[in-house]
């Protein structure tokens, strides 16, 4: 069961990584003896109570486990259902702490932390020689993660963010934030939100005279600010936790490509669906893994015995204590041409 955005201004999320997982599931569930995986999609919206709402009624419908929610605040909302009624909630599209910490049986994180990344993107910045770091953020759990997770990086340099400002989750009204940020004229914005958002404010930034550069987490979906940024987004810089779906020269692109092309082609190759890809991967290596036990406690044992593998190059280590599947984070910088490079 998958409650995410497939509507409103974060659904391109939702639809890139549902794309993804199901493309490598269909493929999968068409070999001799395979079981069948099918993904059971709910529609939130990026709205917490909707994924509140989906999450009950997935339950309800026993659905075996829950799978590649989108965002903090509703995966954070979603969290106390699974946690009580046991049902795995496994890749969940977010690098929040409040996820990861306290620890839980059946939660299972594929990617890096915003911790990770907002450590990547400050430790850059320091390199630069740029102190002076403002940060534009979602008025919510996501916003509020990627805030402190900035906040923990810069005291490390004995630093602290110059100024803060917030947009409401689904809105584009930045205009007060825009405001107060240029204001404090610092060297460079980190921006926690999503991509409509952060769009948004790169462009009325710069049409009141911002000059410095923006720096970006993963949730943002990097192709969907770069299409809507289009020429505006030369030398945005997002930090990745998942490897280049554009670089032939990772083996898990190329698998992927091979799988879109055998798919049809209508998969588009972007971050958002490669993770995708490569949760469903997970999950069913954890559903071989289960020892022939098919109960849910099954699939939970069978992922903590995913220990330091390689999938197409990209390392999955789980054990009992450690359900965080990787630390891996590099930076990308979009093109004028929208593409982008790492």
């Amino acid at each position: 069961g998958q409650s995410a955005p497939f509507t409103g201004p974060a659904a391109q999320l939702g639809v890139q990584f549902n794309e993804g997982a199901r493309l490598f599931l269909e493929q999968y569930s068409a070999q001799p003896g395979a079981r069948k995986v099918v993904i059971k999609q709910l529609d939130d919206g990026y709205e917490p109570e909707r994924t509140v709402a989906n999450t009950q009624k997935l339950i309800q419908e026993d659905v075996f486990a829950l799978f590649g929610y989108i965002g903090t605040p509703t995966s954070v909302a979603a969290l106390p259902l699974a946690v009580k009624d046991k049902v795995p909630f496994i890749a969940p599209f977010t690098g929040a702490m409040s996820l990861r910490e306290p620890f839980h049986r059946n939660v299972f994180h594929l990617r890096a932390s915003y911790n990770d990344e907002t450590a990547l993107i400050v430790n850059q910045l320091h390199h630069l020689g740029l102190k002076k770091i403002a940060v534009f953020h979602q008025n919510d759990a996501y916003g509020k993660a990627g805030l402190d997770g900035v906040t923990l990086a810069l005291a490390q340099h004995q630093l602290k963010p110059v100024a803060a400002a917030t947009v409401e989750r689904n809105s584009v009204d930045v205009a007060s934030a825009v405001k107060a940020l240029v204001a404090a004229r610092p060297d460079a914005i980190v921006q926690v939100s999503a991509y409509k958002s952060c769009a948004a404010f790169i462009r009325e930034a710069r049409k009141a005279g911002y000059g410095g550069t923006f720096y970006n987490v993963s949730f943002v979906g990097t192709q969907a600010l770069a299409d809507e940024l289009g020429k505006d987004g030369a030398g945005i810089v997002v930090s990745q936790v998942m490897p280049s779906p554009y670089s032939s020269a990772n083996p898990i692109t190329r698998e992927f490509s091979d799988a879109a092309r055998k798919g049809g082609g209508k998969v588009q190759a972007n971050f958002s669906s490669i993770e995708g890809y490569l949760a469903a991967r997970v999950l069913v290596e954890g559903l071989k893994r289960s020892n022939g036990k098919n109960g849910r406690d099954g699939l939970i044992a069978g992922l903590e015995g995913i220990d330091r593998q390689q999938f197409g190059g990209f390392e999955v280590s789980f054990s009992p204590k450690n359900h965080v599947a990787s630390k891996f984070v590099e930076l990308s910088m979009i093109t004028g041409d929208g593409r982008i490079r790492t």
